[in-house]
């Protein structure tokens, strides 16, 4: 016979009861044996397990495989695209379908996923059935799988196409210009450096500065008249200050790498060649 089956129990005031006064003691269900269970401790145990498991073996992930750190931020850097966190990587890649983006941006930022938590938090209560087993509660299961795989395709669809290795690359190519240069300075003060970038290696605002088809007559024109949607830097009084900005730039940034490099390495070279004609016709 089953505790409690057929039985009365009579109790006496005068004693305390004290077992059941006790907390924390679970009720007894044992009239609905594989059905149900006391929450605390049984039920939140097992969860606490679950979530230990999966949070240690997150925890083993990062360590293995660190989180990618891409170039220090740069201000100057217009041509970046940043992305958020991988966990709102989704979310992102939402906007970027004509059906959420454009005239239809709130559609994309607001209802859709307003819907879409709104449904995951209603869940519970859509879905009262008492079974446990995933295939007798078609609703519940329907949503998250759902929404299981609409996260992770969007996320995988933002990773693919997003150039992560870009702003690696910029660091490639970065050329050393001569900082200590008085036309870096210049290059500095007039703004030059928000649209040709910090080493000259141009943005989407501005054409790289090395290796022009211009001379420093030419640069020196385009600094005190502008040209195409560049408009005019110096004034065309300020003779000193447009020498030498002309001649940083065409040097490469100070260091005799830019459209004049080659030119000044060709006359190094002829005058060598004329000093050596020159000692041959003395001796």
């Amino acid at each position: 016979m089953k505790r409690g089956k057929g039985m009365k129990f009579v109790g006496d005031s005068r004693i305390p009861d004290r077992e059941h006064r006790m907390k924390n003691i679970p009720k007894d269900y044992s009239e609905y044996p594989g059905k149900t269970e006391a929450f605390f401790p049984n039920y939140l145990l097992k969860e606490w397990l679950v979530g230990a498991v999966f949070l240690i073996g997150f925890l083993c992930l990062t360590i293995a495989h660190p989180a990618p750190l891409e170039q220090e931020a740069d201000p100057n850097a217009t041509g970046y695209i940043p992305v958020p966190d991988w966990f709102f990587l989704f979310l992102y890649q939402l906007l970027k379908y004509e059906a959420a983006a454009g005239a239809f941006t709130v559609l994309g930022t607001v209802v859709i996923p307003g819907l879409a938590f709104g449904a995951l938090m209603l869940a519970p209560w859509l879905d009262k059935g008492p079974e446990r087993r995933l295939s007798k509660r078609p609703i519940a299961t329907g949503m998250m799988l759902l929404g299981f795989i609409s996260v992770a395709y969007l996320t995988w669809e933002a990773a693919d196409q997003h150039e992560w290795g870009g702003a690696a690359s910029i660091d490639d190519d970065v050329r050393e210009i001569d900082t200590t240069h008085p036309g870096y300075d210049i290059y500095v003060e007039e703004s030059c450096i928000a649209c040709h970038g910090d080493n000259m290696e141009g943005t989407a605002m501005g054409p790289d500065l090395y290796d022009l088809a211009y001379d420093e007559e030419g640069v020196a024109q385009i600094v005190v008249e502008g040209i195409g949607e560049m408009p005019a830097v110096i004034d065309a009084d300020q003779t000193e200050e447009i020498e030498t900005i002309s001649e940083y730039v065409v040097s490469g940034g100070g260091t005799n790498e830019g459209a004049g490099g080659a030119e000044g390495d060709e006359d190094a070279e002829d005058t060598d060649d004329e000093e050596d004609e020159d000692e041959d016709a003395d001796e």
